[in-house]
């Protein structure tokens, strides 16, 4: 490492501009951990591709995620207790791509354009937003789970979805304020120094506590949480059509359903197709920062390179442009809402009858 007191100083020529290695102005050095200074500072070609590839993040996310957001709002028969918390996860999605204009402009100019000011926003609203997904993909799990394994009773009314959101938000903002008010754990630059997150690279017995601690209140318990309640409805669905197939059985008929001959796949299917494709976009989305940042906190810090820690950060970004595709537009009603609202998309969705609509909405992504 190198001593950040003297190295950058005694290596520039006479008459240098006062921009430092890294193209960061001298002030600014005290925020950046040294691990990424020893790095060669990246082509130009590279921060211009990352910024056009956050614009085409940011405009896809904005719009799906606004979609949801206006249509779910607004249509009196989406603004049910459970859809509460799919508008609460695009509201997470929405905001973490608000940050994005900070990471785009610092990539047009190579470096640490925005300075800690800059570094402190697009971390905090990085930082809420992706814990608020994923104890919000938590509650989801949990409501389609009671909904279809308690269909008489064990769906939520509106006061406990309200309540679940006020909780998830009190256990969110915490992890925010306390990097950015010094409490506990730091906001730094990482990777090509124009995004920032939590400290997980500088060698301190703080920042391994603080990491270890982020990763399983953030990432283990939210995953464990969706596994459990993705893997118990899966198992609950197969179970019931399992009773189903012997008591037809039993009554020498081919099924039990009246509409056999018209669905084509079976809510075992449609079930599990749904709880793999919400576990994989968590998985996704999440596990390359978790990786990432134990690695930084306990293992080979050489392994990541600025080139590397830019991988899970787009990892998030692309996740948050599925999501109201997974969530939303895989349901009836809102596809009949956006064909009625903006018929020039010509989506030519058929009526759907309450019962339908009532699976699907205990089901996301089905088919």
């Amino acid at each position: 490492m190198y001593n950040r007191s003297v190295h950058w100083e005694a290596r520039l020529p006479a008459g240098a501009p006062r921009l430092l290695g890294w193209n960061v102005p001298p002030e600014e050095l005290v925020h950046i951990p040294e691990h990424w200074l020893v790095y060669p500072e990246p082509n130009p070609a590279l921060h211009y591709l990352l910024a056009l590839l956050y614009i085409l993040f940011t405009f896809i996310a904005l719009l799906g995620n606004g979609l949801v957001i206006w249509i779910f709002s607004s249509a009196k028969s989406l603004r049910t207790p459970s859809n509460m918390l799919v508008v609460n996860l695009a509201l997470c999605d929405f905001m973490m791509m608000l940050k994005t204009p900070i990471f785009i402009y610092n990539s047009f100019n190579t470096g640490f354009a925005t300075g800690n000011l800059g570094c402190q926003i697009f971390a905090f609203v990085g930082t809420l937003s992706g814990i608020g997904a994923g104890t919000t993909n938590a509650a989801i799990a949990y409501d389609r789970y009671s909904t279809i394994a308690r269909p008489l009773d064990g769906k939520l009314s509106r006061g406990q979805v309200l309540l679940f959101i006020i909780l998830i938000w009190t256990y969110t903002i915490p992890w925010g304020l306390m990097p950015i008010m010094g409490v506990w754990g730091k906001f730094a630059p990482e990777g090509f120094l124009t995004s920032c997150t939590f400290d997980y690279i500088t060698d301190t017995p703080d920042t391994r506590y603080f990491v270890a601690t982020i990763f399983t209140f953030s990432y283990c318990i939210p995953m464990s949480l969706i596994l459990t309640y993705y893997g118990k409805m899966v198992g609950h669905v197969m179970d019931h059509e399992k009773a189903l197939r012997e008591q037809a059985k039993k009554m020498n008929v081919e099924s039990l359903r009246s509409n056999a001959n018209t669905n084509a796949q079976s809510a075992e299917i449609r079930i599990a197709k749904a709880a793999l494709t919400i576990c994989f976009l968590f998985v996704a989305a999440w596990t390359p920062y978790g990786v990432m940042a134990m690695i930084g906190a306990f293992g080979n810090k050489s392994l990541l390179t600025p080139a590397v820690s830019m991988i899970p950060a787009c990892c998030c970004k692309l996740v948050a442009c599925f999501d109201p595709y997974v969530y939303a537009i895989s349901h009836p009603r809102y596809r009949l809402e956006l064909q009625k609202r903006l018929p020039w998309l010509e989506i030519q969705e058929k009526p759907v009858s309450d019962t339908n609509t009532a699976t699907t909405e205990a089901v996301p992504a089905s088919s």
